[in-house]
């Protein structure tokens, strides 16, 4: 039989606690061993019994999620899932959170609508899976009623047919397109940091909830040579320039003519997500075929294995993170075992390959 995920909840709210332990125990994989009111309760907890995760929440009395977070990663690394309330202060702190140690975020569950409570479960219980198979060493910057029916899971289709190879020949510009998720927000970071101002222009997709794509943007634009910031619709792609899809909206890749620009629309979850990373990719094998470069990076699932298997079909040049420097290695596995996948490189290669590839035009 095999063994369950284990998951300790840390929550001041007993309604939360209620509604993500009812969440969490409904998938035959997860066990919830206990819940605790602070840190304290929590760090009592975890000398009886250490859980496989935390679900922590961020704004506790007597002691604030960020510092205990940062307190058990210096003592006793634990894969953590951050869960937040849906504000721009909090998304800001979450950053914080993330350099800390935190493998994700979570928005805590709100009661309501049916459609709206079965997305935000199998979000939750999504990122406790990814987080059980985090590898912690990978994280450096610690040393952050009915039961809910699961959802169909959706294709591209649901957003965007597939390619019909009308892609615009090879010239001179070439756009990169990356996809990520479970320990995707710091391997980005590293990577953008070390690719040069002059650079391709680049559009992402990475796992996060809505408001906390513009922090994260925010973030990164003060780390980086290149200009950092989440995508609003039309947005042109721009060399030197790098757009973050924002969190809860799908961003696709569009041609006016020689020009790239980005579309930013809703719809429904796509491979479980939005936004997806496989509508994204197939954006890009309808709209630029071999003037894109495909990079699929550190994540849980197979979100953008089909889609990359289509951008290497239409003639794009396309990477995958490899095992070895990825937290999780679900999505550049799965796109691996698809067969389209050019190259396997380690994270600290790919903003390498990604200037060797734009040279090579």
């Amino acid at each position: 039989m095999k063994k369950k995920i284990r998951v300790l909840i840390v929550d001041d709210s007993a309604s939360i606690r209620q509604t993500l332990t009812k969440i969490l125990s409904e998938d035959d994989e997860i066990e919830v061993i206990g819940a605790a009111t602070d840190p304290f309760m929590a760090a009592r907890k975890i000398r009886d019994e250490i859980p496989d995760v935390i679900t922590l929440d961020v704004e506790m009395p007597q002691m604030d999620g960020i510092t205990f977070l940062r307190k058990l990663m210096s003592q006793h690394p634990i894969p953590v899932v951050m869960c937040s309330s849906l504000t721009e202060q909090g998304s800001e702190t979450l950053m914080q959170a993330l350099e800390a140690g935190a493998v994700d975020i979570i928005l805590k569950p709100k009661i309501g609508a049916a459609d709206q409570l079965a997305e935000s479960a199998e979000r939750v219980r999504t990122a406790v899976k990814g987080a059980a198979r985090a590898r912690m060493n990978k994280l450096k910057r610690f040393r952050s009623e009915a039961p809910s029916p699961v959802q169909e899971k959706l294709t591209a289709d649901a957003i965007l047919p597939p390619p019909t190879g009308g892609a615009m020949a090879k010239t001179t510009e070439m756009v990169v397109c990356v996809g990520a998720s479970t320990g995707g927000t710091e391997a980005l970071r590293e990577m953008l940091e070390t690719l040069p101002a002059n650079a391709p222009g680049i559009i992402i997709v990475q796992h996060m909830p809505e408001k906390f794509t513009a922090a994260f943007a925010k973030r990164l634009n003060g780390l980086c040579e290149v200009e950092v910031k989440e995508a609003e619709d039309g947005d042109p792609v721009l060399r030197g320039h790098v757009l973050i899809a924002p969190g809860d909206k799908h961003m696709l890749l569009e041609r006016r003519g020689a020009r790239y620009h980005v579309s930013v629309r809703t719809g429904p979850l796509v491979s479980r997500h939005r936004p997806s990373v496989d509508v994204l990719f197939r954006s890009a094998a309808r709209a630029a075929g071999a003037n894109a470069m495909g990079v699929i990076m550190t994540g849980m699932g197979d979100d953008g294995a089909r889609g990359m298997e289509e951008m290497h079909q239409a003639g794009a040049f396309t990477l995958a993170q490899d095992e070895a420097s990825s937290v999780v290695f679900g999505m550049p596995k799965e796109a691996i075992a698809r067969g389209g996948v050019d190259r396997i490189v380690s994270l600290q290669q790919i903003a390498q390959e990604i200037m060797a590839a734009d040279r090579r035009r």
